[in-house]
C-alpha cells in the first residue's frame, strides 16, 4: 500500500516566480465548519466551497478599498470556459455585511461565486496579516491601476454614495489567496502584507492547473490584418 503524502503548502515570492519559501502552516480543519454568507444572507460552511473539487478562493479587505476593487475588476475578466475547462471553482471572499455583495458583484461585473465572513472568524482562525508592511521592495500589484490618493478618494465617494454607509469591512485587516481541494488538500497560500499585495492571478490560475495565460492589461489589442 503506497505511503500516503501530505500536501505541502507553500508560497511564491513577488521577486521571482520561481523562488519557492515556506508559507505558513494552515489547517483547514481548523475553520471547515466557520459560516459564510451569500448575498442572500444564507450561510453555509466553508467546507463546502472546496470538498468536491479545487478550488481558489481570494478573500479581501474591504469591498471599498480600490485596490481589492480593481483586482476583483480583473478577477471578472476570466472566462468561464478557462475555469470550467481546468474544474476549478473561483470564489471571493469579503468581511462585510451580506447587504454589499449585490453592489460590489455589479460595480466589478463579478459573475462568479462571493460571500462575505462578517465576523472574521476564518481571517483570524488562518493567522491572516492584521495591518499592513510595506518595503521598498515589494513590487506593486499589476491589477491595482490607480494611485494610493487617486484610488482613496474613489473609495470614499463610493462609501458616500452607498445606501448603507459603513467601512465595509475593518479596515486594517489584510486579505490572501488559498487554493484547496478537494476535500482538505491546500495546494498554495498567500496572505498579503498589504492592500497591494496581491497574488498576480495568472500566477494562481497556473499553480490551480490553468494552462492559458491572460492578459489583464488595459491597454487597446492591436489587430492584424
Amino acid at each position: 500500500m503506497a505511503e500516503t503524502v501530505s500536501p505541502v503548502t507553500r508560497q511564491v515570492t513577488k521577486e521571482n516566480q520561481n523562488t519557492w519559501t515556506p508559507s505558513v502552516d494552515i489547517r483547514l480543519e481548523d475553520v471547515e465548519d466557520c459560516l459564510i454568507y451569500d448575498r442572500h444572507g444564507v450561510s453555509i460552511p466553508f467546507k463546502k466551497l472546496y470538498q468536491d473539487r479545487k478550488s481558489v478562493v481570494i478573500f479581501v479587505r474591504s469591498f471599498l478599498c480600490y485596490s481589492c476593487k480593481e483586482y476583483v475588476d480583473d478577477l471578472s475578466k476570466i472566462p468561464r470556459e478557462t475555469l470550467e475547462d481546468a474544474n476549478i471553482r473561483l470564489v471571493v471572499i469579503g468581511q462585510s455585511s451580506h447587504l454589499h455583495i449585490e453592489s460590489f458583484c455589479s460595480l466589478t461585473r463579478y459573475p462568479y461565486e462571493m460571500y462575505v465572513d462578517p465576523e472574521r472568524n476564518i481571517y483570524q482562525k488562518l493567522g491572516m496579516r492584521r495591518e499592513e508592511i510595506f518595503t521598498e521592495s515589494a513590487h506593486p500589484s499589476p491589477h491595482v491601476k490607480s494611485g494610493m490618493f487617486t484610488g482613496q478618494v474613489k473609495s470614499i465617494l463610493r462609501a458616500m454614495a452607498s445606501p448603507v454607509f459603513d467601512f465595509q469591512g475593518d479596515l486594517h485587516q489584510q486579505g490572501g489567496a488559498i487554493i484547496a481541494g478537494p476535500g482538505s488538500q491546500v495546494h498554495f497560500t498567500h496572505f498579503d502584507t498589504n492592500r497591494l499585495d496581491h497574488m498576480p492571478i495568472n500566477w494562481l490560475l497556473q499553480l490551480a492547473g490553468v494552462q492559458q495565460t491572460l492578459d489583464f492589461s488595459d491597454k487597446p489589442k492591436i489587430i492584424h490584418v
